[in-house]
């Protein structure tokens, strides 16, 4: 029983950890196309349309910024919203 609660406590422990790093925001004007894709909704093809629009037509000013990329409206910039930064 008491290994068990060890092995339990170490697996929460790691889990908490895991979630710690993924909350760190994704810089949307650095990061390139494999930290993107590690967005909620963000595959390959949004991750290149991300770089190329940045590329195109300079940093993104705010979050909001990024319904001008091809493929993120509305509804995906709100899921985005808290998991990315553009500073």
């Amino acid at each position: 029983m008491r290994i068990l609660r060890h092995l339990l406590a170490g697996l929460c422990l790691a889990v908490a950890s895991t979630a710690a790093l993924a909350a760190d925001p994704v810089n949307v004007n650095a990061a390139d196309a494999e930290a993107l894709q590690t967005l909620n909704g963000v595959g390959p093809a949004t991750a290149e349309a991300i770089i190329e629009e940045r590329e195109a037509n300079g940093p993104f000013a705010s979050v909001e910024e990024l319904v001008r990329v091809n493929g993120i409206g509305e509804t995906t910039m709100e899921r985005l919203r808290d998991a990315v930064t553009v500073e």
